[in-house]
């Protein structure tokens, strides 16, 4: 698999100015010949389910064991799998193994077995991903994270704890079955792990929510790429995010190499996947005319043991006095802000629905749809729908529905980070 890279930013700085905004673009390119060796890579995957005793209610252990069998079902031989259980503690039901069929059984009689009881700790199962993760090698590993409920108080710090012995060790997707999880704690597990995280208010939702993540990940050629910025001492890395298809700020995870270069994790990559990513720089301001580089991004992908870089162009800041230039605004670096700014206003909304402050909720979720609208982001729209009624788009005008569920909030929560690409003007 072949990497390329742009880079998309207003290269004229005002006299004084420090600050510069940049979109780089990374692709994951594949030739004819590339085709079978990186659709072949093997796939390591475990199942984090709550097990706690809340799950024997609304139906959602029944659902989730459906959804497991169905799970396993969707794998190939060339997987590896793995089905830890947690409550108040960790229980590796199914050790991670080859698929096939006598596993499958094992899995199967495991599965039928689960009862629900006990509380809710989070790192246990996190703790008990890794090391299971650890008995296999060359497969990328990913993890389906599941929860009904918030985090026992005497595991939030071991939750931390535990995410930071797993950054960079397996992928993982996170879900919320029903209405008394916390978004905060499910955004923090998959964003640290580089993965997605959802709401499934609805339990006979959750085969289908496992399906199509596990048809995302099944199709990844490669498990371990970062972005690495090269920068002069004059250059320094405020914070990246990635903005596409969702916003997910990475800055936590940056890793010095040395004192010029940082590596930022990516996660894993398919064939023809292409990704946005907005990295803020803070320079030393120069002179009119005078140049300086603020980074030069490479991507490197360990591809059969073995390191492979790609080169991006660099990204080169010059100081003008001429405010045409230096007052221009990047079309993409405009568009991303904007996503970013949906995503406050639903979150900012929700809070103050929350605290019963409808005024603002309704201010703010109607800025929200208005953006979301105004760049086509029709995902985002159709959950805002769910919660409010548009009156009018262009202005933003929105009524709060009566009748709004919290399931519908919650997928609101966690579904407005999603985002869409720029689109030139003229281009549908």
């Amino acid at each position: 698999m072949q990497f390329s890279l742009e880079s998309f930013y207003n290269p004229h700085l005002a006299v004084g100015a420090t600050r510069l905004d940049a979109i780089v673009t990374v692709t994951a390119n594949k030739s004819a010949s590339e085709a079978v060796a990186t659709t072949s890579t093997h796939k390591a995957v475990a199942y984090l389910v709550d097990s706690s005793g809340s799950m024997d209610n609304e139906n959602k252990l029944r659902m989730a064991k459906i959804a497991l069998r169905q799970a396993i079902d969707l794998l190939d031989e060339s997987c590896f799998f793995s089905i830890i259980t947690f409550d108040s503690a960790a229980h590796v039901i199914v050790p991670m193994a080859p698929l096939n069929r006598a596993q499958k059984n094992i899995a199967y009689d495991a599965i039928n077995q689960l009862v629900a009881r006990g509380g809710t700790c989070m790192s246990t199962a996190l703790r008990a991903a890794r090391r299971e993760f650890g008995r296999v090698s060359m497969a990328i590993p990913y993890a389906q994270f599941l929860t009904d409920g918030e985090n026992n108080d005497n595991d939030k710090a071991a939750l931390q704890d535990a995410l930071k012995e797993c950054e960079g060790q397996f992928i993982c997707d996170c879900w919320g079955v029903g209405v008394q999880w916390h978004p905060d704690e499910l955004r923090l597990i998959s964003q640290k792990l580089l993965g997605t995280a959802d709401a499934v208010p609805d339990p006979d939702h959750l085969e289908a929510q496992f399906r199509q993540a596990l048809a995302r990940v099944m199709s990844k050629g490669i498990g371990d790429v970062r972005l690495r910025l090269q920068m002069p001492r004059t250059s320094q890395l405020l914070n990246i995010k990635q903005m596409s298809p969702e916003i997910v700020d990475l800055t936590s995870l940056i890793r010095p190499i040395d004192d010029r270069q940082r590596d930022v994790p990516i996660g894993a990559w398919s064939a023809g996947e292409s990704r946005d990513y907005h990295a803020v720089f803070q320079l030393e301001p120069q002179n009119p005319g005078e140049e300086l580089m603020a980074c030069r991004p490479r991507v490197i992908a360990l591809q059969n043991g073995a390191e492979v870089v790609t080169e991006g162009q660099r990204i080169i800041a010059t100081w003008t006095t001429d405010e045409a230039l230096s007052t221009r605004l990047d079309p993409n670096v405009a568009h991303y802000t904007g996503q970013e700014e949906l995503a406050d206003a639903i979150r900012e909304g929700l809070e103050a629905k929350a605290r019963g402050n409808l005024d603002q909720a309704t201010v703010l979720l109607g800025k929200a749809a208005r953006i979301a609208i105004a760049t086509n982001n029709d995902e985002v729209t159709a959950r805002l729908k769910k919660v409010v009624d548009v009156v009018d788009a262009d202005s933003g005008t929105v009524r709060l529905k009566s009748g709004a569920s919290k399931g519908a909030e919650l997928e609101l929560d966690m579904g407005g980070t999603r985002t869409v690409r720029h689109r030139p003007a003229g281009q549908s």
